[in-house]
């Protein structure tokens, strides 16, 4: 009696099915989705963003080996060659330094090499500070690199940003009608920008506090070395 009640509910039912079959997310590769945010100058930022995470990257990997090296140094090597001085043995205490990569040996090196020639303990102290400074200048080379990405890659994602809405606006003008597709793009390329900037500057950000931290501990090592070198030097003759 009501067999034609049916009908309608198994069109419905199909409907539904398609609709939630058309509903179901699809999960896009990452390289398409970049591939899709180089609307406009997209691809330029994507592009500038990409060369500055790179080079962060060999930067930081590149300092840290570095002053790794810096702060582990020699095993008792002040003591050694502080006992070499101790001992009148210069020119045994100039050749440990010269043996040596670190940069406390460096500038031990400059402050030995004055003793014997005249120069006063104020002088060879004076040496050692010019010297010491140097090295911290080698130390810190490249890290400026690192405090100016972590605050111009968040403004240069954000530059993306704006690109990308420029590009939303241009699209919907010229668009006759209103669809996702039309205005993808330029939604694409002010998302993805904004987050590659931030991920930049995150990373030089906290890639540089850390390395900066490293390098106080290498100069209390370098002050607390030509410290005990000048108490052996001010030391009173026997």
């Amino acid at each position: 009696m009501f067999h034609f009640l049916n009908i309608p509910l198994q069109i419905d039912t199909q409907g539904n099915a398609a609709k939630a079959a058309d509903s179901v997310s699809k999960d896009v590769p990452l390289w398409e989705i970049i591939d899709q945010s180089n609307a406009g100058i997209g691809w330029l930022i994507n592009l500038i963003l990409l060369i500055m995470f790179g080079y962060t990257i060999f930067v930081f990997v590149e300092r840290y080996l570095a002053l790794s090296k810096a702060s582990k140094g020699e095993a008792n090597f002040i003591d050694r060659v502080k006992d070499k001085l101790a001992e009148g043995k210069v020119n045994e205490a100039k050749d440990m330094c010269k043996n040596s990569t670190s940069p406390i040996a460096r500038m031990l090196l400059k402050g030995i090499e004055r003793i014997g020639s005249g120069a006063k303990n104020e002088s060879i102290a004076a040496t050692i500070e010019n010297t010491g400074k140097f090295e911290i200048l080698r130390l810190e080379q490249r890290l400026n690199f690192l405090a100016t990405a972590s605050g111009a890659a968040p403004m240069i994602g954000f530059l993306g940003t704006v690109v990308g809405m420029v590009v939303v606006f241009i699209d919907l003008q010229n668009a006759t009608s209103l669809e996702l597709k039309i205005i993808a793009p330029g939604i694409m390329t002010a998302m993805i920008t904004t987050v590659e900037g931030l991920i930049v500057g995150i990373i030089a950000f906290m890639g540089y506090n850390f390395l900066i931290g490293k390098i106080g501990k290498v100069v209390y090592q370098m002050e607390n070395a030509a410290l005990e070198f000048m108490d052996v030097l001010n030391q009173p003759q026997k």
